[in-house]
């Protein structure tokens, strides 16, 4: 087969799931073999499956899906306007596909194709979440008991109206409320800023004193600090011994991050909203951060994510790559085999396996045990796709909420 031209025939591109709106590509060739890969763009996941059935699969076929990097650079480098979620979260998905392909055609695990394993398994956490402390540690308890070894918490804060980032509000009973498919438009959070920062650390100090140093603690401030605020913020909750302050203020304004490093030695996790290398660039280089969060899906695929894992480990950054329920097992394979790869791993964000419904439609070898993922030695990404079980699912448009101060000025998520 390697002397012999092979050709892509045919691409498809199919949107749903088990409570998420899954966004599969499928690449079939000539010699019988396909790929698979992820195109979840959460809350705006039509966008890239129209990018990718308009635009790129009508040029997709007849290339030679061997020639991954060629491929990746005609859609990246080919296109006038570059970069964007949208665009690679497509790109993201082709790669992914063509790197099932390679592995399939050698009959290796993707990562042997990078260079083997550097570890048996990746730590990963889970959200630990409570509208109040003791709710929080109550699901804390419950994820050591499953064996994690980290986990990331969000707490709801007092007399704040509808709780904070990242916990249920009244009335509902989800862990995991993220997106929400019931309303025509995005429901609304409220922030308050002091009180946020004058509960969180008596969280931390809650959380230390029932569990002990060694739990590895996470947490997400989801961009709603200023850069004073945030370097005050960090230097005050060191002492709790933080694994990472994930996102403490806006990525865009990635200077901010230089206030931050001057008045705190926290640990820094940023980048889950970034989908190029030179999204990352600079925070890397300047060593701003601890943890880069890029995902493969959103950052243009294996092919460029690894690129920036590498650019990474030498500037002493580990991995921490995004892992919402967003992303399709098919993503989550892709980033665990840079995470076997990953001489500068860190650890992985784990919320999307282990449903009987996902694992129906997304069938797999790969597995969660005692606060590890394992990845199988299948060829390939180790994942296939059951096209039968995607009929159970459609398209359902749903939304994340969007944040106002208490007095109606619009904040950010």
């Amino acid at each position: 087969m390697k002397n012999q031209i092979m050709k892509i025939t045919s691409a498809e591109v199919f949107i749903g799931g088990p409570g998420k709106n899954y966004v599969t590509l499928k690449i079939m060739t000539d010699q019988g073999i396909y790929g698979i890969g992820d195109a979840t763009l959460n809350n705006r996941e039509t966008l890239p499956a129209q990018y990718l059935q308009d635009y790129l699969i009508p040029c997709l076929i007849g290339m030679d899906p061997r020639n991954s990097e060629d491929i990746w650079q005609y859609f990246y480098r080919g296109a006038y306007f570059r970069r964007g979620p949208i665009a690679m979260a497509a790109i993201g998905a082709i790669d992914m596909a063509l790197w099932d392909i390679k592995g399939k055609i050698a009959g290796l695990p993707v990562y042997q194709l990078f260079g083997g394993k550097s570890r048996e398994a990746a730590l990963v956490y889970a959200h630990a979440t409570g509208n109040d402390l003791d709710d929080l540690l109550e699901s804390i308890a419950n994820y050591q008991s499953q064996g994690y070894k980290a986990v990331r918490i969000q707490c709801g804060i007092p007399n704040m109206p509808k709780g904070g980032y990242g916990v249920s509000r009244e009335g509902e009973d989800s862990k995991h409320f993220i997106t929400d498919f019931t309303g025509a438009v995005p429901k609304e959070e409220v922030w308050d800023t002091e009180k946020y920062l004058q509960y969180m650390p008596t969280v931390f100090e809650k959380i230390r004193e029932r569990f002990g140093p060694d739990l590895k603690v996470l947490h997400d401030v989801h961009h709603r600090l200023t850069p004073r605020e945030a370097a005050a913020f960090a230097k005050s909750v060191e002492k709790y011994n933080l694994f990472w302050l994930e996102d403490p203020t806006p990525a865009e304004d990635q200077n901010a991050l230089k206030l931050i490093r001057q008045h705190s030695t926290a640990p820094i996790a940023i980048g889950e909203v970034f989908n190029s290398l030179w999204d990352c660039k600079q925070l890397i280089e300047e060593e701003l951060i601890d943890f880069i969060r890029i995902s493969v899906t959103y950052g243009g695929g294996i092919t460029h994510v690894k690129r920036i894992v590498e650019l990474a480990a030498i500037h002493h950054v580990r991995t921490g790559f995004h892992g919402a329920p967003s992303h399709s097992p098919i993503s989550m394979a892709a980033q665990g085999h840079l995470n076997i790869w990953a001489p500068n791993f860190g650890i992985q964000e784990y919320l999307v396996l282990g449903t009987p419904e996902c694992d129906a439609l997304f069938p797999s070898k790969h597995y969660y045990k005692d606060g590890m993922f394992h990845i199988s030695d299948e060829p390939g990404l180790g994942v296939d796709f059951d096209e039968k079980e995607a009929e159970r699912y459609t398209y359902k448009r749903g939304y994340h909420p969007v944040t106002r101060l208490e007095d109606g000025t619009m904040w950010n998520y």
